[in-house]
């Protein structure tokens, strides 16, 4: 099997916290893998790290082999790295196709003299580029959207905006952070049904940082517990379902027969 991603002990401090303690994953290609642990737990600052926004302190960061750690977020996102935020960050008063466009941005080969000058060349490009993003568009449920603007979208209407711009850089790792968050349950089991899609049909490997147990115990592979910044448990999710060091840390007593009973299958 390829590793898509793999950390070797990676570590971020914060003065004297250790919010990331060094955390070894690898992460196969084409998998769905799961980052989970209660609030604090390091898990977006793990992302951060990967994704060039923090340096890490300590450990290894390898991408299809070759190290990410030094690299700024620009380069790692030319790299064929994506992600999502907790938070909703579309540029709100732009288009659904404003947004994807500036998805594509590390994609496009047009120089500053040109935009100016519009040569025939740039313009073909552009044309191409919207035309992308209309492709996009309809991938992700929002075929006819394209002129609406970000903020007047139904929220999980932005989520999927949200991922088709991310989808826009052609990534090979896609990380998700909490993609579930506030949507009801039809929206919830629809959004498992596209993180397979995505996987499935764009051969991308997924990320995923969840705190829905449903989603995650649902289309997870393999899921990693983070708690304090360390890892305490990585398995299937019958095993981490299973795993006393979770439950106690982390579900609390009483939480793995619910989760047995809690995750949908999607069709």
């Amino acid at each position: 099997m390829t590793i898509a991603l793999e950390t070797r002990s990676l570590t971020k401090q914060f003065g004297g916290l250790t919010a990331v303690d060094s955390v070894d994953l690898v992460i196969q290609e084409n998998a769905i893998f799961s980052v989970i642990g209660p609030n604090g737990a390091g898990k977006t600052t793990f992302y951060n790290c990967i994704t060039g926004f923090y340096e890490p302190d300590g450990g290894e960061i390898l991408f299809y082999g070759k190290s990410l750690v030094g690299l700024s977020p620009d380069q790692v996102t030319y790299r064929g790295i994506s992600r999502t935020y907790q938070n909703i960050r579309l540029f709100a008063n732009m288009s659904a196709i404003e947004n994807i466009l500036v998805g594509e941005h590390t994609r496009l080969r047009a120089n500053w003299i040109g935009a100016i000058l519009r040569t025939p060349g740039v313009v073909k490009e552009e044309e191409a580029a919207v035309e992308k993003a209309r492709q996009l568009l309809t991938f992700v449920g929002l075929a006819g959207l394209g002129d609406h603007l970000a903020r007047n979208l139904p929220y999980g209407a932005q989520r999927r905006l949200e991922i088709a711009r991310a989808l826009a850089n052609q990534p090979r790792l896609l990380l998700l952070d909490e993609p579930t968050a506030g949507m009801n349950p039809h929206e919830t089991t629809e959004m498992m049904r596209f993180i397979r899609r995505l996987r499935d049909e764009l051969s991308i490997t997924i990320l995923l940082i969840e705190h829905d147990m449903r989603v995650v115990m649902g289309i997870s592979e393999r899921i990693a517990v983070l708690d304090y910044g360390a890892k305490i448990a990585e398995g299937t999710p019958a095993e981490i379902q299973g795993n006393p060091r979770v439950i106690e840390a982390y579900l609390g007593s009483g939480a793995a027969s619910g989760l047995n009973n809690s995750a949908p299958q999607p069709a």
